[in-house]
């Protein structure tokens, strides 16, 4: 090691260890001074701190409990009859999960994203179903009006929204809309007083349950995207119709569903933002709702793996218990590897979101890494079960089927890779 290396390792500890050592007048010396502009930067040592905070260790063993003693009773019955977790929701709107990160001004816990993400992975671990609901009430739902709405419209939609009284729902897709959001059939016409929408949306989470829908509607087709705004829908509306509920792979629990508009009036007081507003709003949100999405793959991942470690160390096959096999070892030392690595994705995210940093690419880092991982790890937990991983009594299967979704909605994970490569090639 030569001396300057040596110096900068001394000032490394130093700075660890008495928390504000004031690095400053060693930068010129050191060719630092670009990087070092603050007498408590924290430099690497602590930049590079990976402990959870007491409160975020206290929101994350919330979260634990509440899915196994509140969530994992009945899951498999809930995910075979469809069953939305109505009371399981209720419960998490009281405990103030509903509302986590809005400021408590307006009913929310005034969280960060960690703890966020923290709380999602440890209900995705055992129900996705109702993790999803979690997912779209913070990350779309609240998260849009407390940044986007304007006083009154908080007063009246996002308070309910934050104390979990209620929960809503984000209406972007639609039959010819997926990934392709600028292709809205949706119209919302000006009336003067209000605007008069047609159309319809399309795998709509939370379609018969919520109570506010913040609805994405064409109001000028010349203008393109730029034509597109938001609009706060209650079910309350006439000519407000909810269809069917869709039979699903996964999430069964989850109240996906189509909605349809007949001329339903829409005050101008519920249009968020400037006029075309609208893709804008939809962009940003989804931005942060990828970070909700990536957590809620890890958790099912994370799940997955959980229940897998313990089967190994239950299950024998030739005399011993197969843990002690290379070949399922071997699949235990990749599922615990790609989980961490998505752990880390997700809390960066996170971490960039709270610091109020440009955190899009790693939002969609994280989600696509995320789902990658949950989707293949689910498969090798059932493999690591066998036979009893093919039934439901074992969960895996389960998990399984949940896993795939993270892959589509919210951003599939080739949008995904768009969105990352216009970024670094940008």
């Amino acid at each position: 090691m030569n001396i300057y290396s040596a110096l900068i390792s001394i000032l490394i500890l130093l700075n660890s260890y008495f928390k504000t050592y004031d690095l400053k007048p060693f930068s010129h010396i050191l060719g630092l001074e670009g990087f070092i502009k603050t007498k408590k930067p924290y430099f690497c040592a602590n930049m590079m701190h990976f402990e959870l905070s007491e409160e975020h260790l206290a929101v994350q063993q919330a979260a634990r409990d509440f899915a196994q003693t509140e969530l994992l009773p009945g899951v498999i019955e809930r995910d075979n009859k469809q069953e939305f977790p109505a009371e399981q929701i209720k419960k998490l709107g009281e405990l103030g999960f509903l509302g986590m990160m809005v400021d408590p001004k307006y009913g929310g816990s005034g969280m960060d994203t960690i703890s966020y993400v923290l709380a999602m992975e440890e209900l995705s671990k055992v129900d996705a179903s109702a993790s999803v609901v979690v997912s779209v009430n913070n990350s779309l739902v609240c998260w849009g009006l407390e940044n986007f709405a304007n006083e009154e419209q908080k007063q009246k939609y996002l308070v309910p929204l934050a104390k979990g009284l209620v929960h809503g729902a984000f209406c972007l897709s639609e039959p010819e809309a997926g990934s392709d959001a600028t292709s809205q059939r949706t119209t919302a016409v000006d009336m003067g007083d209000y605007y008069l929408v047609n159309g319809t949306k399309n795998w709509i989470t939370n379609g018969n349950t919520a109570s506010t829908y913040l609805v994405i509607a064409q109001t000028n087709v010349e203008a393109g995207h730029r034509g597109i705004n938001a609009f706060i829908m209650t079910r309350d509306m006439e000519g407000f119709v909810v269809g069917k509920k869709e039979d699903k792979m996964g999430i069964r629990g989850s109240d996906t569903h189509s909605l349809m508009f007949t001329d339903v009036k829409v005050p101008k007081a519920n249009r968020i933002g400037e006029d075309g507003f609208g893709f804008k709003f939809a962009m940003k949100t989804l931005t942060g709702g990828r970070i909700g999405i990536a957590s809620q793959a890890l958790g099912i991942a994370s799940g997955a793996y959980e229940l897998s470690l313990k089967y190994a160390k239950e299950r024998k096959a030739f005399g011993t218990e197969i843990m002690n096999h290379q070949a399922i070892q071997f699949k235990l030392a990749d599922m615990a590897t790609d989980i961490e690595a998505a752990r880390m994705l997700c809390l960066k995210a996170a971490w960039l979101k709270d610091q109020h940093l440009d955190y899009g690419r790693a939002s969609s880092m994280a989600k696509l890494f995320s789902s990658e991982v949950a989707m293949k790890h689910t498969v090798e937990a059932v493999q690591i079960h066998g036979g009893y991983g093919y039934v439901k009594e074992y969960h895996v299967e389960r998990l399984m089927r949940d896993a795939k979704i993270t892959q589509i909605y919210e951003g599939t994970s080739e949008v995904q890779r768009v969105v990352i490569s216009r970024d670094i090639l940008k």
